[in-house]
């Protein structure tokens, strides 16, 4: 399986230990699973070869790319929260 094996990887770098990496996986289609430092924007890394993700307007506003997420991840802005209300109601992995 790719994940185990870019984990391995990132983990020989020591950066699986420090945390500085997030690992994005698209279950349910063929494309790798990409890894990017903490607290980059998906927007800025994912693109129509490398993700099943639909960006519209690229900054967030429309909600067409909201994902879910599984992990320790912070609380959302309060400009997030707003976007979320809309687009996510009560989904806390949004």
């Amino acid at each position: 399986m790719f994940f185990s094996g870019i984990k391995k990887k990132l983990e020989s770098f020591g950066l699986m230990k420090e945390k500085q990496v997030c690992i994005v996986s698209f279950p349910g289609t063929e494309l790798e699973a990409i890894a990017l430092e903490k607290h980059q924007k998906l927007s800025e890394h994912l693109t129509v070869q490398n993700s099943p993700l639909l960006f519209g307007c690229r900054t967030g506003i429309c909600g067409t790319c909201a994902v879910l997420v599984e992990g320790d991840i912070p609380p959302p802005s309060e400009e997030e929260k707003e976007i979320l209300e809309v687009v996510a109601e009560g989904n806390s992995q949004a």
